[in-house]
């Protein structure tokens, strides 16, 4: 979001099966897009998966991450640029528009934290200052009129409410290929709006005014992401050079700051200052019993003695205060507990603990990170929370505390409440008792949450790290339980929701009934969920069981013709949700599925799947015309768009418009749509 002192690059291929990969198909099927409605909880799981398939997959096939500008499209292949600029990029300016210009919830001003400072505009203001010395960046260069969120509202229009302010204030010369490979220098022009948010807030009568567990979660889940990988390193404050940190005092030397860069550090600060905010309002007002918001919610949690869970709906009567919103009036509209919402919450924070982890038993944690919760520019944590003893903690407002605190709750909750141990499976809701119905998609991820949290506790890597080994292994009480339950409900995913044909269904009840619809979000998702059981467990079965689903969905629903998968009759709906399944999925296949050395399956060949991975991005999420595909516009610079006099709003000729040319009466953000109708 704010310029970059390098360039980030795509990726090449290392492998020789990469460098005769397949074309892409030269059809244009129909890529409608038939709603514009932005879902936070969706979008930002799916951009999640984006952000892990893009340069993470590109650096796990050995690719170099230091050969291609975005401004030079499909170079050296359409694989690199699609998973290293596309994927990668749409992930993080998305987390942007959604944090930093939709004002799509309560302003950061009106935060617990601040609160705490004096609640006045000019205490954030002086945090903020506080923020960019820590990384060594220059507050007066902080983008005007940035307007943080504390958390999100469950939905919104990405549609901009005034004309955006497209006054030119800079000039960069540049050079530009393009799709069609023509190749350009030219001169691209700086408007006002790429350093002046003003003009860049969503339409605010359409904001759906509902604070939703799931959406809460999945822009954590964002945040925690790109901030560990924004605050993994240092850099020295001379030359802006990226070091690894070798300790957590180097910051503290005068010649080192916080952050793999400055303008990367900035970022990781400002996102972990509004994780920890929304962390704190889970802990102390959104915790409900039955009856009431404000459930305590602390370290020694017991659901059988009385369940709190944060329920599916919160209805906000939004107030004014600092001139900016707030949050007021809070009534539960929907109480009940859903898999869903504990499962996107279970993995942000659990990932979050591991971020900030300060145990006296983690050895292996990252200086880097440490130097952040050190107590400069965040809190560290108590003593007790940080001891060999877990019966000692207390709740507490700094980072580990809360992720402490809140991910051991929705673990509890995950297990006692939605966990049926007969069965061996997740149920969908608890409303003071358990459900009887099971839906693949959150039942598979659901062991991908698991499995984040199994691994956070035993001070296993998380983060793009989260398939790797360690020397360190705790192996926790809750670690264990995890990994059972992780077991039991892959288990469950092969034994009972797999139909004859080799598919799943899209969900069952207890009682045995399967659900008649086998979607692509099912399939993907369970791709997705027994690849990381297999991760977790080291049991070949479950890959063995991922395999043949792959193959089954290759048999069932490719279609030639579109080249990619689609439903019977060549005609399916994906919304953000079939997005992030597919994302995973392909990336797990890719990374973990793919043919090793005596298995000679065709469709699980590594060309193979970097070539569906390919097709698929480029027709559902690109599109084939500038009002087409499910990523409705992108920001300027990262992602290959530039304002170039005469050449339109598409620059890169992606299908991907810059925001000022992506239709709705005065542009559209850079997220996704609410759904695209894939037809021939």
């Amino acid at each position: 979001m704010f310029q970059r002192s390098k360039v980030f690059s795509a990726v090449v291929a290392a492998a020789a099966t990469l460098s005769s990969l397949p074309s892409v198909t030269s059809a244009s099927p129909k890529v409608d897009v038939t709603d514009y409605r932005f879902n936070t909880a969706a979008s930002m799981l799916a951009y999640t998966e984006f952000e892990l398939s893009g340069e993470p997959l590109a650096e796990s096939l050995g690719l170099d991450l230091d050969v291609l500008d975005p401004s030079l499209l499909n170079q050296p292949t359409t694989f690199d640029y699609a998973a290293g600029i596309e994927s990668y990029e749409y992930s993080e300016e998305a987390m942007y528009a959604l944090n930093y210009q939709s004002k799509m919830g309560p302003h950061l001003v009106n935060g617990p934290q601040n609160l705490a400072r004096g609640g006045k505009m000019e205490h954030l203001g002086e945090r903020f200052v506080a923020l960019a010395k820590s990384v060594a960046y220059p507050a007066e260069e902080i983008p005007l009129n940035l307007y943080p969120i504390t958390l999100p509202y469950r939905s919104g229009l990405p549609e901009f409410s005034e004309a955006i302010d497209m006054t030119t204030v800079n000039k960069d010369e540049i050079e530009l290929l393009d799709a069609k490979g023509n190749s350009l220098k030219t001169t691209a022009l700086i408007p006002a709006y790429y350093r002046d948010y003003k003009t860049l807030s969503w339409v605010k009568s359409e904001r759906e005014l509902i604070i939703e567990p799931a959406a809460v979660g999945g822009i954590l889940l964002k945040e925690v992401m790109w901030s560990q990988d924004f605050l993994g390193g240092m850099h020295v404050i001379e030359g802006d050079e990226e070091v690894e940190a070798e300790s957590a005092a180097m910051d503290q030397d005068g010649k080192h700051a916080l952050g793999v860069s400055a303008v990367d550090g900035l970022n990781g600060v400002i996102l972990t200052e509004l994780s920890i905010d929304k962390m704190l309002m889970l802990q102390d007002q959104l915790g409900f019993d039955g009856k009431q918001l404000g459930a305590t919610v602390t370290p020694n949690y017991d659901p059988t003695k009385g369940a709190v869970w944060f329920p599916h709906a919160i209805k906000v009567e939004e107030t004014e205060k600092n001139g900016v919103n707030a949050i007021g009036k809070l009534t539960v509209t929907a109480a009940e507990s859903t898999l869903r919402d504990t499962w996107m919450l279970l993995w942000p924070t659990s990932e979050y603990f591991a971020f900030t982890d300060q145990r006296s038993e983690n050895t292996a944690q990252n200086p880097a990170f440490r130097a952040v919760f050190d107590g400069q520019p965040f809190a560290a944590a108590p003593a007790v929370n940080v001891d060999v003893k877990t019966n000692n903690n207390v709740a507490a407002t700094d980072g580990f505390s809360l992720a402490s605190n809140l991910s051991s709750m929705l673990f509890k909750n995950i297990d006692t409440l939605h966990f049926n141990n007969k069965a061996g499976t997740f149920v969908d809701t608890f409303d003071g008792k358990q459900g009887a119905h099971v839906t693949t998609y959150d039942a598979a991820y659901s062991i991908v949450a698991l499995s984040i949290f199994q691994r956070a506790q035993d001070a296993l890597p998380v983060g793009y790290a989260s398939a790797e080994a360690s020397d360190l292994d705790l192996k926790t009480e809750q670690g264990k339980r995890a990994l059972e339950m992780i077991r039991r409900q892959a288990e469950f995913i092969v034994s009972k929701l797999k139909a004859p044909n080799g598919l799943v269904a899209d969900g069952i009840v207890i009682s045995g009934k399967q659900d008649k619809s086998q979607s692509l979000d099912a399939q993907f998702a369970a791709i997705r969920g027994l690849s990381a059981a297999f991760i977790a467990t080291g049991e070949s079965r479950f890959r063995d069981e991922a395999r043949a689903l792959y193959i089954a969905v290759e048999k069932e629903y490719f279609d030639a013709e579109l080249a990619t998968w689609s439903l019977k009759g060549g005609v399916t709906e994906q919304t953000p949700w079939t997005a992030a399944a597919i994302s995973g999925g392909l990336r797990e296949a890719i990374l973990h599925l793919k043919n090793n050395e005596g298995e000679k399956e065709k469709s699980l060949t590594l060309a193979t799947l970097v070539d569906r991975y390919t097709v698929w991005f480029r027709t559902v999420i690109n599109g084939f015309d500038t009002q087409q595909g499910l990523q409705l516009a992108e920001w300027l610079g990262d992602s290959g768009e530039n304002v170039v006099e005469g050449k339109g709003g598409d620059t890169d000729a992606d299908n991907v418009p810059q925001v000022t040319a992506a239709g709705g009466k005065h542009g559209r953000a850079m997220v996704f749509g609410g759904a695209v109708r894939v037809s021939k």
